[in-house]
């Protein structure tokens, strides 16, 4: 089945939002009455409920859980408590290798709205973070039948982190997976492909000062947030990033009677039209098609000057090919559209 993303904004700004109360910032502790594990379902309860322009502050357990961090060589001095017991007492868990923190229920949202996640500051709970590769998974699983784990440390604080000497890279933290739950008729899906509920998007544009926006299915939305990254590569390619545990802040709105068939966002900088399709070359045509569309209709350009515009314009991203449902993602900078 193909996934498609169109990510834009102008026709979601034109929606009604709904009138945000006083607001409020909640937070939702890595407890394990606050996680499900791997899946995303329309029959969990919701673990918190804030109202349209709330922020709730949210903690997340590392993708996989503890035994990757153990391998590596962390300490059990040096994991969190709050990992510990969530690790010990979730059993439930699967088909998905996600611990989702959450869900939230906001008041108001209704299928046929869209919920809009506005991404605030993003925080490490523990200042290091593994990368992997496993025999059968990555885009070399032929090259590499055998596992491997590297952990990387960095100072509380810093913004740079050593790689092996003489290789040092940028932190740059953000959730592979923020999710809405599906419709009650498609039941329990797994955490890992991306899909119209959002989910595992592993799109490392999406950090502090982005904005997302899901589609309603269920009353509520069901909100879950997980899988933080330290960092990531384009295309993710050994099936990891730079795993690690995060605290965000989420700003939640409601937008009433704005119906998306795909989850959309915006980075301060740049639009971008995502395509998701097992097919690397199917997932292109898709996000070239949806970034021409967004175009004709946000825009007012006829197809061809769009399409020429995205040839001169546009850059096509893979943004993971790991997933089972691969990604790629193309970027139109905002800058080139002079304001009216």
């Amino acid at each position: 089945m193909k996934r498609l993303m169109l990510i834009g904004v102008a026709t979601v700004m034109a929606a009604g939002v709904a009138s945000p109360q006083t607001s409020r910032t909640h937070d939702l502790k890595l407890l394990p009455e606050n996680v499900h594990w791997g899946y995303y379902d329309a029959a969990l309860k919701p673990v918190l409920r804030v109202v349209s322009g709330d922020r709730v502050r949210v903690e997340t357990m590392v993708a996989g859980g503890l035994q990757r961090l153990r391998l590596a060589g962390v300490t059990e001095a040096e994991i969190p408590e709050s990992l510990k017991a969530v690790e010990q007492q979730v059993k439930e868990r699967g088909p998905g290798a996600h611990p989702m923190s959450g869900p939230i229920f906001v008041e108001g949202a209704e299928p046929g709205d869209t919920l809009e996640i506005r991404i605030g500051a993003i925080e490490f709970l523990h200042a290091f973070g593994v990368n992997a590769f496993s025999p059968g998974g990555g885009t070399l699983p032929d090259a590499y039948p055998y596992a491997q784990l590297r952990l990387l440390r960095w100072r509380p604080g810093a913004d740079r982190v050593e790689f092996k000497p003489g290789i040092t890279l940028s932190l740059a933290p953000f959730f592979g997976s923020i999710g809405v739950a599906p419709p009650p008729l498609v039941g329990r899906i797994s955490s890992r492909p991306p899909g119209w509920h959002g989910g595992n998007l592993d799109n490392k544009d999406l950090v502090s000062g982005s904005i997302l926006y899901l589609p309603v299915h269920v009353p509520g939305a069901l909100l879950s947030i997980g899988d933080g990254h330290g960092m990531q590569g384009d295309g993710e390619v050994t099936g990891t990033a730079l795993e690690t545990s995060l605290r965000g802040t989420f700003e939640l709105r409601v937008r009433k009677g704005q119906r998306l068939r795909w989850p959309r966002a915006e980075t301060p900088t740049d639009y971008i039209a995502m395509g998701l399709d097992p097919d690397l070359d199917e997932a292109a045509r898709l996000a070239t098609r949806e970034m021409v569309d967004f175009l004709v209709t946000e825009h007012k350009m006829t197809r061809d000057e769009a399409y020429m515009l995205c040839s001169l314009a546009a850059d096509l991203h893979v943004t993971q090919v790991v997933d089972a449902t691969k990604g790629v993602h193309a970027m139109l900078a905002k800058s080139i559209f002079s304001r009216q």
